[in-house]
């Protein structure tokens, strides 16, 4: 079983990650409106910045892909399903982020572009990482957190889901999905924190039962 202070660091070293590299890549590439623009200014776009667009989407698919050891910690809490269902988001959002900085750079048709776009993109990447995500999530706040920390969990979860909406030109759904990843990412270190804490408690309430069984011992003897 994984400490859950180690947990605890994964869960803000995955929120943090993600969300510089996509401060990062909304500065260089203007990511993600640029994705509107046609797929010849895109690909344009992306080959003036090559490199620091690659590392970035590396960067995002590190802390993406952070969510399956993240799962497998949280799993004997969780319940089982959660780690099929946590890995699974990870995979699909590291398999649909990775094709910029391994696929991408060799592409030169435009419409070979969109399909991939199209398939690792908004198919694998995006539809499938937003349920998968928003599924583990509401798994992990039934069973961990205080009031709080589930309504956030549960908000998050939600508005991340409404992100299967965008591809259909749903007006909002593209604002509400990148809310809830602001919230989603708020929600993991509150979690963090909780999971440090309680790990401290243990801790704690572990060294005062070995106290009293020692003075225990001492006074039969």
């Amino acid at each position: 079983m994984m400490p859950m202070r180690k947990v605890a660091v994964l869960l803000v070293l995955g929120a943090v990650a993600a969300n510089a590299a996509f401060a990062g890549l909304a500065a260089v590439f203007d990511y993600p409106d640029v994705l509107a623009r046609p797929a010849a200014e895109v690909m344009d776009a992306f080959h003036r910045d090559q490199a620091i667009v690659s590392a970035l989407f590396l960067l995002l698919a590190l802390g993406a892909g952070l969510l399956a050891p993240i799962a497998a910690g949280l799993a004997p809490r969780a319940g089982r399903l959660s780690l099929v269902v946590g890995t699974a988001a990870a995979v699909v959002q590291v398999a649909g982020l990775l094709r910029w900085p391994l696929i991408v750079p060799f592409v030169r048709d435009p419409e070979t572009f969109e399909t991939l776009g199209t398939v690792l993109g908004t198919v694998v990447g995006e539809t499938a990482g937003y349920l998968l995500t928003a599924a583990w999530t509401v798994m992990v706040v039934r069973a961990l957190g205080g009031r709080v920390l589930k309504v956030w969990g549960l908000a998050a979860a939600a508005l991340v889901a409404s992100g299967v909406l965008v591809p259909f030109g749903v007006p909002g759904t593209d604002l509400a999905n990148f809310a809830g990843y602001v919230v989603w990412s708020l929600w993991l270190v509150g979690l963090a924190a909780v999971l440090w804490g309680s790990r401290a408690s243990v801790t704690v309430a572990s060294q005062g039962k070995a106290v009293r069984a020692g003075e225990g011992k001492a006074g039969v003897s």
